[in-house]
């Protein structure tokens, strides 16, 4: 396990921290480019609007960062959102109190992501498979659940928790990006202080490699899955509470933003290598481009060009552009 993860830390290191550094200029040249075009850009109500309108997908990107660096893919994310929402709705119009609801979404996003988990780590299928078969199932599980039915008689007390700031901030940061922040430290130092994180970088690097390493990579991409709908879950509760609206397709389509928010961040799609520093700074970069095209009347209802155009970027670069930009920084280290 030490030689493996020996081999692995310093070509990682370099190539993450080459495409941080040139996301952090990204996310500098957006900041320049938005508030020259539009003065509001900048402003604490703008700010406090992208935090709130980017939240649940930036939670969302934290576990599927895990797991693409292990050498999976969750696509079923916006599902698993989807169906805690439906099913918060389902049961609050059926007297439930919420803090069984709260719990009982946890275990239902926790069996979604089990079921992911198991069908990928013990029958060995392809998680890419799996996750699509499971996006549509989920999306099934809360239309049945809702079906064209519409909740929006939640409590104040919760859904001012989506719309309102966190105490004692300056009335600029939402409840959605506090929990982002917490969320991130936690995983950033699951992932590159801990055993465990080495243990997922190994698994992406090299699945053979791993397993004859000892690492328990069944065990362990299973729990990642199961995180990865408990987090979904839980952004879920937020996108209900900011719309205060339970509807069986909430969320629909997100799973595109989040998977290109991780990739714009430099995990590499067949695993093993990637930051959670970078998935932050790509965050930034992803919410000032949207923020930014919406204080500028682009058509919104074309928004998606910029996901599709970020997904095809973070693939197409690193092909094209890192060996290239690699020896640079070589040739630029012996000088």
């Amino acid at each position: 396990m030490s030689n493996l993860t020996e081999r692995i830390r310093p070509a990682l290191s370099r190539q993450t921290l080459r495409w941080e550094t040139g996301l952090a200029v990204v996310v500098i040249l957006i900041l320049v480019i938005g508030s020259a075009s539009s003065p509001d850009f900048l402003t604490g109500n703008n700010l406090f609007n992208l935090g709130l309108s980017n939240g649940e997908i930036a939670i969302m990107t934290l576990p599927m960062t895990l797991i693409v660096i292990s050498g999976e893919i969750d696509l079923s994310v916006a599902s698993i959102l989807g169906l805690a929402s439906a099913l918060l709705g389902f049961l609050w119009a059926r007297g439930w109190p919420m803090p069984a609801i709260f719990v009982t979404i946890a275990v239902v996003g926790l069996a979604a992501g089990a079921v992911n988990g198991l069908l990928v780590t013990r029958l060995r299928l392809p998680s890419l498979a799996v996750t699509i078969g499971t996006l549509a199932l989920y999306r099934g599980v809360a239309t049945i659940l809702l079906g064209p039915n519409t909740v929006s008689n939640f409590p104040a007390a919760y859904t001012n928790l989506g719309v309102n700031a966190v105490p004692f901030t300056g009335n600029d940061m939402t409840y959605s990006t506090l929990i982002f922040i917490v969320l991130a430290i936690i995983f950033g130092v699951v992932l590159h202080a801990t055993p465990l994180g080495r243990s997922i970088y190994a698994m992406g690097a090299s699945q053979e490699a791993a397993l004859f390493a000892g690492i328990r990579v069944k065990r362990i991409k299973t729990a990642l899955f199961m995180v990865s709908g408990l987090i979904c879950s839980l952004a879920g509760v937020l996108w209900t509470f900011r719309l205060n609206t339970a509807v069986q397709n909430n969320g629909l389509g997100l799973e595109l933003s989040v998977v290109a928010i991780v990739l714009l961040a430099g995990v590499s799609i067949f695993g093993g290598k990637g930051s959670l520093i970078g998935v932050v700074l790509a965050v930034l970069a992803f919410a000032g481009i949207q923020n930014a095209l919406l204080l500028t009347n682009f058509n919104q209802e074309a928004t998606g060009i910029v996901t599709g155009a970020l997904l095809l970027a973070s693939v197409f670069l690193p092909t094209v552009f890192g060996p290239a930009v690699g020896r640079w920084f070589r040739r630029l280290s012996r000088t």
